[in-house]
């Protein structure tokens, strides 16, 4: 899409999580024209607006409003690459690429505590 329409970030419940290393807000997407934004341009400009890295920020629970043009989502933007994979659900941590899911049966899997002793 090279004529994109403009998109405008809002922060607000901004809170500096120093006992998770993070910092953790509310984010509203303005983007009128366009069905959605993809949590991937989000990330790059939160990441320039805020000084960080890119890998750094993640963002969950998007939520487009009626009639489009809006959006409301939380992000968290973490210090370091080890606080991120020490407080960050794994489930997230797969979406982002830090950790690899399982693949296999169930039946290997609870095989491999008992295969472990």
């Amino acid at each position: 899409m090279a004529d994109a329409p403009p998109v405008t970030l809002r922060t607000r419940k901004f809170i500096t999580n120093r006992l998770l290393a993070r910092r953790q807000f509310v984010v509203d997407v303005l983007h009128p024209g366009r069905p959605n934004v993809s949590k991937v341009d989000l990330s790059e400009k939160l990441a320039a607006l805020y000084k960080a890295d890119k890998a750094r920020v993640v963002t969950f629970g998007l939520k487009t409003h009626f009639g489009g043009g809006r959006s409301t989502g939380f992000a968290l933007i973490y210090d370091d690459e080890a606080s991120q994979k020490k407080f960050e659900p794994r489930y997230r941590l797969i979406r982002s690429g830090f950790a690899t899911k399982f693949r296999g049966t169930k039946k290997i899997k609870g095989a491999e505590p008992s295969k472990k002793k």
